[in-house]
């Protein structure tokens, strides 16, 4: 296999992952850099750097979705904490 061929291989499976992970909303998979294919093909540089931005932007979007969460979650932890626990009103004395 040649090196353009390698490596468009290897860049469509990174827009896959990338694009499954932004759709179901969880952290782009680490990656490592396949070894023995050398540098990336010229014509394949403008595509890798698209891949490089979505993966930047679904990294965005992962840590704004967790710091809403993060904050809801903050939110409701203060109002539970904040009511006391209201005392029995009856009291079942017929058993």
């Amino acid at each position: 296999m040649d090196a353009h061929s390698a490596w468009d291989r290897v860049l469509t499976d990174l827009e896959v992952a990338v694009a499954r992970a932004d759709a179901v909303g969880v952290a782009v998979p680490a990656w490592t850099p396949p070894t023995g294919l050398g540098r990336i093909p010229r014509e394949l540089v403008g595509r890798a750097s698209r891949l490089l931005a979505a993966q930047r932007d679904a990294v965005a979007r992962v840590d704004a979705a967790r710091r809403d969460v993060a904050a809801h979650l903050g939110a409701l932890r203060s109002v539970a904490s904040s009511r006391a626990p209201e005392p029995a009103r009856y009291l079942d004395v017929t058993g």
